[in-house]
C-alpha cells in the first residue's frame, strides 16, 4: 500500500469521512487555501454552544481540502459559513434532527463562471467538481469539527443525499428576472452565497401546458402536500428551469407575483389535514396533530368561508430563482426551513 493509501485509509479508520474517500491535506494544501481569504484562521465561523465545539476558518480549510475542491474555491466556502450562521438554523441543532435535513448553497454571480459552478443541465446532479466539493466541504467539517457523524450526534431517521453535499448555481444568464442576490440588495457583479437548511428535493413535470396559471397550479400540489407539514406551515425554494421562467416572465410575470400566487393556491382543506391526521397544532410543540390530541388547538384558516389553512408560511417563504438547462418543462421544490426574518441569509465572497 503506498503512503497516499495508507492516508486515505487512515482518514477512514478515525471516522473523518463521509463515506467517500478524501484528499490527505498537508500544511502545503491547507496553506493554500488559508492564503485564498483575508480571515485570521482561528476566527470562528459557526459554533454550536450545546456542544461546546464550532467550526473556525482553518477547521473549514481542513475540510475543504479533504472535499477536494481547489484553494480559489475556499472564499466560497467561506461565505457558506457566514450565511449558514446568519441563517441561524444549524446553531440551533436543526443538523443533529431526527428530521434528517441538508444544506443547499446557492451561488450567485461571475463567481460560477470563475470556478465552473454548474447552474444548467444535471443541476442537482454529479459532474462538476466545485459543486461537489464545496458542498461536501460544508459536510465534513459538520462531522469532523462539530462531531455529526451518523449513529452519535447525527440522529436522522432516514437523511438525505443532500447531506452528501448540494451546492447550485442560479442560471443569471438564462433567467428573465434580476437573479437572488441583487433581489437581496447586492449588485449584479458581486458574487454570493445563500444557504438553506432543506429536507427534500421535488420535481415538477410540466411540459402540458402554456397557461400560467396551470403551471403555477402544478407547482402548488407539491408545495402544499401534507407530508411536508410537521409544523403549522412551511417554506419552499422554487427552482424554476428556464422554459418555465420565460413562460411566467413572457406573460406578464414577476418572481414576487409567482411567489404571492403560489402562496395564495397553497390552500389545504381541513378535511384533507384530518385524513392525515394533521388537523390541528399542538400548543406546546407548534407541530401538527389530529383533532383528538391532548394539546390539539385548531388553526384559523384564511378564509372564513374555507375550512383549512395556506401550507406557506407567507410569500416571503416561496422564494424564486432560475436554475437548470433550457431544454425541457421542468422545475423543482425545496423544501427548506424558511428564511428566519423573511430575508435569505445571502453572503458575499470576498475578495471575488
Amino acid at each position: 500500500m503506498n503512503p497516499t493509501q495508507r492516508a486515505i485509509e487512515h482518514v477512514y479508520t478515525q471516522g473523518w469521512t463521509d463515506g467517500l474517500p478524501v484528499v490527505p491535506c498537508d500544511a502545503e494544501a491547507l496553506d493554500a487555501h488559508l492564503a485564498r481569504v483575508d480571515r485570521d484562521p482561528g476566527e470562528v465561523l459557526l459554533e454550536m454552544p450545546q456542544l461546546n465545539r464550532a467550526v473556525t476558518v482553518r477547521l473549514a480549510a481542513i475540510n475543504a481540502v479533504m472535499a477536494g475542491c481547489r484553494p480559489e474555491y475556499f472564499p466560497v466556502v467561506v461565505a457558506a459559513w457566514d450565511s449558514l450562521r446568519e441563517e441561524g438554523y444549524p446553531r440551533k441543532g436543526i443538523w443533529q434532527s431526527t428530521t434528517g435535513t441538508g444544506t443547499l448553497l446557492l451561488v450567485n454571480g461571475r463567481v460560477r463562471q470563475e470556478l465552473g459552478v454548474n447552474s444548467a443541465g444535471n443541476l442537482f446532479g454529479p459532474g462538476f467538481r466545485a459543486n461537489a466539493t464545496i458542498g461536501r466541504a460544508v459536510r465534513l467539517a459538520a462531522i469532523n469539527s462539530l462531531g455529526l457523524r451518523p449513529h452519535e450526534l447525527d440522529q436522522a431517521t432516514q437523511g438525505t443525499p443532500a447531506k452528501y453535499t448540494c451546492c447550485i448555481g442560479e442560471n443569471e444568464e438564462q433567467s428573465p428576472w434580476a437573479p437572488l442576490h441583487v433581489d437581496c440588495g447586492l449588485a449584479p457583479e458581486d458574487s454570493a452565497v445563500t444557504a438553506f437548511t432543506m429536507r427534500s428535493t421535488l420535481h415538477i413535470e410540466a411540459r402540458h401546458t402554456g397557461v400560467p396559471e396551470q403551471l403555477l397550479d402544478d407547482v402548488a400540489g407539491s408545495l402544499r402536500r401534507t407530508g411536508a407539514l410537521l409544523q403549522q406551515t412551511v417554506s419552499a425554494l422554487v427552482v424554476l428551469g428556464p422554459e418555465h421562467a420565460h413562460l411566467l416572465a413572457d406573460a406578464g410575470w414577476s418572481k414576487r407575483q409567482v411567489s404571492e400566487y403560489l402562496y395564495e393556491q397553497s390552500f389545504v382543506s381541513r378535511e384533507e389535514l384530518d385524513r392525515a391526521g394533521k388537523g390541528a397544532v399542538s400548543a406546546k410543540s407548534h407541530w401538527r396533530v389530529a383533532r383528538d390530541h391532548p394539546d390539539a388547538v385548531v388553526d384559523d384558516g384564511p378564509d372564513p368561508a374555507r375550512d383549512g389553512i395556506r401550507a406557506m408560511t407567507s410569500p416571503d417563504a416561496v422564494l424564486v430563482v432560475v436554475a437548470g438547462a433550457s431544454n425541457s418543462g421542468v422545475s423543482a421544490v425545496v423544501e427548506t426551513f424558511g428564511p428566519r426574518g423573511g430575508r435569505p441569509a445571502v453572503a458575499r465572497v470576498a475578495g471575488v
